[in-house]
């Protein structure tokens, strides 16, 4: 098992600076994303915005990614291209972004709903945000990461959605992805013991089909759900306290 590290009080508020830079954001696009914006706009914004307060969309060149951020709108669940394609009402749309700030990193999807969504995608909307916070309030001290899973499986099974089991939170710091993997699915009291000072992302993923089964397009990026329902994510950067998760890009912080 990859040797998981833990950062000091020091560090974890390195990671918060980034944060507060990528929960300010989310914040702006709260109110900006509606009917008529294209993703490529709010790319362009995003990346403004983060240079702008002193620091680096991190994701721009990871791994040849050629932008700021992840556009992923309905059944296009994850690692989407920005687009000049205009949003419509009824659309979903997830903006998933990585800050870097003097060498720290935080991470932070959130998906929005544009204009009036249908009924069924606004459930699949609360039930994956239901998800987050359920899998958060599992990330304390001496609990496992099969308790952060199984919080987030629960929430999917008991509305009959699908969990896109291929993509999974991870533990974030200097790098963008460091141990450990945090599944959206798992046993309770199974995995890595929780500690403080890990610092890790929880990020369900869901589909409003009940397979959650994707396909990889030839981009090597954009994954959409195979059954083409629309899917979505909500993921948070958290510290692992003895006062109980510190949530690191908290965007309701003022």
């Amino acid at each position: 098992m990859p040797k998981v590290a833990t950062k000091n009080a020091q560090q974890i508020e390195l990671i918060r600076a980034a944060g507060r830079i990528l929960a300010d954001c989310h914040r702006v696009l709260r109110k900006a994303i509606a009917p008529g914006i294209s993703t490529q706009q709010i790319d362009e914004f995003v990346e403004r915005f983060i240079t702008e307060r002193g620091g680096t969309a991190a994701q721009k060149g990871y791994r040849g990614f050629p932008f700021a951020t992840c556009a992923s709108v309905n059944d296009v669940v994850c690692h989407g291209f920005p687009t000049r394609e205009l949003l419509r009402s009824g659309d979903i749309v997830t903006i998933d972004i990585v800050v870097e700030k003097d060498g720290w990193m935080a991470d932070s999807g959130w998906t929005y709903l544009v204009g009036q969504p249908s009924p069924e995608v606004e459930r699949l909307y609360k039930v994956t945000k239901l998800a987050l916070e359920r899998g958060i309030a599992a990330a304390v001290p001496g609990n496992r990461i099969g308790d952060i899973s199984y919080a987030i499986q629960r929430t999917a099974d008991e509305a009959g959605i699908g969990i896109v089991k291929p993509l999974v939170g991870h533990g974030i710091g200097q790098m963008m992805h460091e141990p450990p993997d945090v599944p959206n699915y798992g046993r309770p009291g199974t995995g890595l013991k929780l500690r403080k000072g890990m610092v890790i992302t929880i990020e369900p993923v869901f589909t409003l089909g009940d397979t959650g089964a994707v396909l990889w397009e030839s981009d090597g990026w954009t994954i959409r759900s195979a059954d083409g329902t629309p899917g979505a994510q909500f993921e948070h950067t958290l510290a692992v306290t003895d006062k109980g998760p510190d949530l690191l890009t908290e965007q309701s912080y003022k």
